[in-house]
């Protein structure tokens, strides 16, 4: 049976004997000296949000020439690691914009005690934490450098992406930094389960090459635009099976704006679990929540949210997802052989999944 990873090296020493296992090890770095970098200054900045321009078609070595130099390694540190000093991971990342914020993966930072980036010169900077979300496994840090160090990647409007369109990946695999795997879009409109046990939705398929290391790092398409942030693979053995999975660009873009600004996002929460079939049949409604105070039951097929038709459970959280907690909705359940419509105040979405 598959199983999904995250892509983040973590290194131990045994693990160096036993092979790649769990979430994935590239190599266990014990640190026992003390770091002599300095720590970065955060400056409150505006960002915009980039629109993706049509271009024609780049080779795949012209995309890597164009991308990676925005492409980063981050190192993290964590707290003491079983064999003494302190324990390491790696990851990736790309440059968002001028002001010097790197987009990553949440589950890269989660519980570091210090983050390190490395540029694509060469350059190794001080990270801070600007804000993470481990509802969509992605987060925020900044880097104090020279605008003349930072060159920003473009986000695409992952909207538009095409099944078959080719990609390109760019990351640290086993801490291999600034490698380029190239591939297709399998798949769109997967779901993957977030760090703190919801979904994320519209995730990318595909089958470019990733691996551990490789988290948080850019899928491109072939104009050398972001179309999502490389998170996990599908895996019996630990390594690239052709199946990696990418949160969309259209979320990355939401979702980084809002850490810049506030420094962590809400989400609405209708408060349900759904049938495991797929379909919008609600399983069981979450005690005090949004659902159950609308009078919503287990039982309870979602047929309309808005009058807008629901035809799967994926839909009906894509739908939640594009509201805020406190919006309104209307929502039309097929109940005992009947339709019943409710109105339903959406809640604000808890730190994990029941």
């Amino acid at each position: 049976m598959f199983r999904t990873r995250t892509l983040m090296a973590v290194v131990a020493l045994a693990a160096l004997a036993a092979g790649l296992i769990g979430a994935g090890a590239a190599a266990l770095l014990i640190d026992n000296s003390p770091s002599t970098s300095s720590t970065t200054v955060v400056r409150e900045t505006a960002v915009g949000a980039a629109s993706s321009a049509s271009a024609a078609p780049l080779s795949v070595a012209n995309v890597y020439k164009r991308a990676a130099p925005a492409v980063v390694e981050i190192t993290v540190s964590s707290g003491s690691s079983p064999f003494g000093g302190t324990a390491r991971a790696q990851g990736s990342g790309f440059v968002y914009d001028s002001a010097g914020h790197i987009v990553t993966n949440e589950h890269v930072v989660d519980g570091a005690t210090s983050v390190s980036v490395r540029l694509a010169s060469g350059a190794r900077y001080r990270a801070t934490v600007v804000g993470t979300d481990a509802s969509t496994d992605l987060a925020v840090v900044k880097i104090d450098a020279p605008a003349a160090q930072l060159h920003p990647l473009t986000l695409a409007d992952s909207s538009t992406l095409v099944v078959g369109s080719p990609v390109v990946a760019i990351g640290s695999p086993f801490g291999l930094e600034g490698t380029i795997t190239s591939g297709i879009i399998s798949a769109l409109h997967r779901e993957i389960e977030a760090p703190n046990n919801f979904r994320i939705a519209d995730a990318i398929q595909t089958d470019a090459a990733i691996n551990h290391g490789n988290s948080g790092g850019p899928l491109l398409d072939l104009a050398g635009h972001v179309i999502g942030v490389n998170a996990q693979i599908k895996s019996d053995s630990g390594g690239n099976e052709g199946v990696g999975f990418a949160v969309p660009s259209s979320t990355v873009r939401s979702i980084a704006s809002e850490l810049i600004r506030k420094g962590s996002v809400e989400h609405a929460y209708l408060g349900v679990s759904l049938a495991a079939d797929g379909s919008a049949r609600i399983d069981a409604t979450s005690p005090g929540e949004a659902a159950e105070r609308a009078g919503l039951q287990a039982g309870d097929v979602v047929t309309k949210i808005d009058g807008a038709s629901i035809t799967s459970g994926s839909q009906l959280r894509g739908i939640i997802d594009g509201h805020k907690p406190g919006d309104r909705i209307r929502v039309t359940v097929r109940r005992n052989g009947s339709e019943k419509e409710l109105s339903v105040t959406l809640g604000t979405r808890p730190a994990t999944a029941s």
